[in-house]
């Protein structure tokens, strides 16, 4: 239990550890001829894009992010690092791109042309993306070597990378292989058109279960930081993020009261019902409500009763010694004791993904990083 005066009401500790120890599992996967681009977008998949690249930057030979606001915000602690966007630009944000020296992914031979546009004293730098069964940006597959041909012929232009990405490496490995074999067939086929980029198509999920197809690089994103796309492979990842809260508010509730907005939950007993200090806005999901979520105090479960709220909700702590007060620690997702709740468990509450969980935490959440 942490002293009711410390200041910090939610608090998310991330462990650099952790994090280490799960970039060296993804290398001993695809072992070492590949490069890893370390995917630090959304701001580290909440984790905090900027000291999770450093952290990374000596496992890294590149950095994946989303924006160019991103990228800045990356190149500020690792400038010796390239840096992808993997979203396309906006037009008016393409000058600053090329001033920059970022390497902007694109889509179209309309794409590549306006970068070459903007080129001064030396050819930009692109990464090329194929569309092979996303269906969100890049060539399509089947206009993949006339574009490619197209884009190498054109003046201040240097395709530096070559891409797909895997719509189904987590939930459909029939589709995934078919795609990953067709992927390795135009990749030979493109590699004497664009004979000084490099290839990736990997992501966390392909990394882990189909590292023959490493290909130069790999773009591993959700296990660097500790949570597996698929299931058989979570025991040889590290957790990064503990999300934890207090307990403000203790109460003794006698049977028949309705708890929470809608009275989804009335008493059947005498309880005693904890209020925490967190709630939606801070990005736990509201959709767990009802749902038999839980959250660990002194390393044990206790069940969350009624809706979560913007601000607070409650808990059940009727089986908790008599002297649980405000400002005991909460935890609700990681370790705690014997006890844990895991990103995945949260997750399935809410009927939604765990990169939606990593990445909602909201502005009142400290985070505080952990070095050994």
């Amino acid at each position: 239990m942490n002293p009711a005066g410390a200041a910090w009401r939610i608090r998310a500790d991330i462990d650099h550890d952790a994090l280490r120890h799960n970039v060296a599992a993804v290398r001993a996967s695809v072992g070492e001829k590949s490069g890893i681009i370390a995917v630090v977008k959304a701001d580290g998949y909440g984790h905090g894009g900027p000291e999770t690249a450093k952290t990374l930057a000596p496992f890294a030979e590149q950095f994946g992010v989303a924006t160019l606001a991103e990228a800045r915000a990356v190149r500020a602690v690792v400038p010796e690092k390239d840096i992808l966007l993997l979203s396309p630009c906006l037009p008016a944000e393409r000058e600053a791109v090329v001033t920059e020296d970022f390497i902007p992914v694109v889509s179209s031979l309309a794409e590549a042309k306006a970068y070459a546009r903007l080129a001064e004293s030396k050819p930009v730098r692109i990464h090329l993306c194929i569309d092979t069964g996303m269906g969100r940006i890049g060539v399509w597959q089947e206009e993949a070597l006339t574009t490619a041909k197209e884009i190498a012929s054109i003046g201040n232009i240097e395709v530096e990378s070559v891409s797909t990405h895997l719509p189904v490496a987590d939930s459909d490995p029939d589709f995934t292989e078919d795609e990953l074999q067709a992927w390795d067939k135009l990749v030979a086929q493109l590699r004497p058109i664009l004979p000084e980029a490099k290839f990736h198509a990997l992501n966390s999920a392909a990394s882990l279960e189909r590292p023959q197809y490493a290909a130069d690089r790999v773009r591993p994103g959700l296990a660097l930081y500790g949570v597996s796309p698929l299931p058989a492979f979570q025991k040889i990842l590290k957790p990064v993020l503990t999300l934890k809260t207090r307990i403000t508010l203790v109460r003794d509730v006698g049977p028949g009261r309705g708890i929470s907005y809608g009275r989804d939950f009335i008493t059947p007993k005498p309880m005693r019902i904890a209020t925490l200090a967190m709630g939606y806005a801070d990005g736990y999901p509201r959709q767990t409500s009802n749902k038999g979520a839980q959250v660990l105090i002194r390393g044990q479960r206790c069940p969350i009763l009624g809706r979560i709220t913007m601000d607070q909700f409650m808990v059940d702590v009727t089986d908790l010694p008599r002297d649980i007060a405000p400002g005991e620690e909460v935890v609700l997702f990681g370790q705690q004791g014997d006890g844990q709740i895991t990103v995945h468990e949260v997750a399935a509450w809410a009927d939604t993904i765990t990169w939606d969980i990593l990445t909602r935490l909201g502005k009142r959440v400290t985070m505080e990083h952990l070095h050994s």
